[in-house]
């Protein structure tokens, strides 16, 4: 007996070394792997997915800033726009792209989260479906009107104006910042505003300036130089605090309406990319966006850059998911 369980102890210890042996190789062999497909990364031009119109705040920071990140990685990154759908029809192509580095997108929240929060929309991706690389821009919502408007000049003629009238509002797709800002304003303070969406802020621009839409709701970085060059009238930023960029301009809450709204547009590649090829690209954008002459360039644009990266980005991802699920009672889920 004593034999029989002594044998008995070398098989087990026997196959406990055999596992372990082979978790080590197998782990090793994982390294060598991630490893392989990161020497020479990147190879060849790398494809920049931007969810909306050309001319609108995103694609307007992401061409400013690129040219950094290409100096960085030395390979062309080139934006390729595909609008509409709420800026899905971009983040669709992104979530089913080959995982390679190759091809990577902007995502912009809270307009990312309503793709696949929306049970109307029954979309099988949702975030885990992204690898998040970096943030880029945090851009606050404002309100702004023609010039040359006599209805409402200010944003408290505005705000009792559109309690009693029903005014067009603009919105860059179902569940945008800017559609979700209109309908926080309808829901709190009481007014009317019908959302009219476009396929960006470029359109948004156009509808207003040529009279077809009563009121425009965009964000800082969209209409900064329309409203200093005196095509359009700021009138109220959505952001907590006063942006840089509008020192004149008061905050909702400074006028006593607590109404917020932002958008937070960063860089994601489809699910599944290899780590080192990650921990490139997180280098290159990291170096990118905190150049000193992008940051500058982006300022002179009305842009605040606000460079998140690894678990702040996720963190910010997260928290952007949670306020979309609160206001999805303002869609009717």
């Amino acid at each position: 007996m004593k034999k029989l369980m002594s044998v008995l102890l070398v098989m087990v210890m026997g196959l406990m070394l055999v596992g372990c042996a082979s978790s080590q190789t197998s782990s090793e062999s994982d390294k060598e792997e991630s490893s392989d497909k990161a020497e020479g990364y990147p190879e060849k031009a790398i494809t920049v997915i931007v969810a909306y119109e050309a001319g609108g705040g995103t694609d307007s920071g992401a061409r400013i800033m690129l040219p950094y990140v290409e100096e960085a990685l030395g390979v062309p990154v080139n934006i390729v726009n595909k609008p509409g759908g709420g800026g899905w029809i971009g983040w669709s192509e992104l979530a089913n792209a080959k995982p390679d580095g190759y091809t990577i997108g902007y995502i912009n929240t809270p307009n990312f989260m309503t793709g696949y929060l929306d049970p109307k929309f029954k979309r099988k991706e949702n975030l885990e479906s992204f690898t998040p690389i970096a943030n880029h821009v945090t851009d606050p919502g404002v309100i702004a009107i023609r010039t040359d408007e006599d209805r409402f000049t200010n944003i408290e003629e505005l705000v009792e104006y559109a309690k009693e009238n029903r005014l067009t509002a603009t919105s860059t797709g179902v569940g945008s910042d800017d559609h979700y800002a209109s309908l926080k304003m309808n829901d709190q303070l009481g007014t009317q505003f019908d959302p009219v969406h476009n396929k960006g802020a470029a359109d948004s621009v156009t509808s207003v300036l040529g009279g077809h839409v009563d009121v425009m709701f965009a964000n800082v970085g969209e209409v900064t130089n329309l409203h200093k060059e005196g095509k359009v009238k700021i009138i109220g930023v959505m952001g907590e605090e006063k942006s840089q960029f509008l020192p004149d301009v008061p905050t909702l809450a400074e006028s006593g309406f607590d109404v917020y709204s932002w958008s937070a547009r960063g860089l994601a590649a489809p699910k599944g990319m290899d780590p080192e090829q990650l921990k490139i690209l997180q280098e290159a954008f990291d170096e990118g966006i905190k150049n000193k002459e992008h940051v500058e360039k982006m300022g002179k644009l009305g842009l605040e850059v606000n460079y998140l990266a690894g678990q702040d980005y996720m963190n910010l991802l997260k928290n952007d998911e949670d306020e979309v699920r609160k206001l999805g009672k303002l869609m009717g889920w």
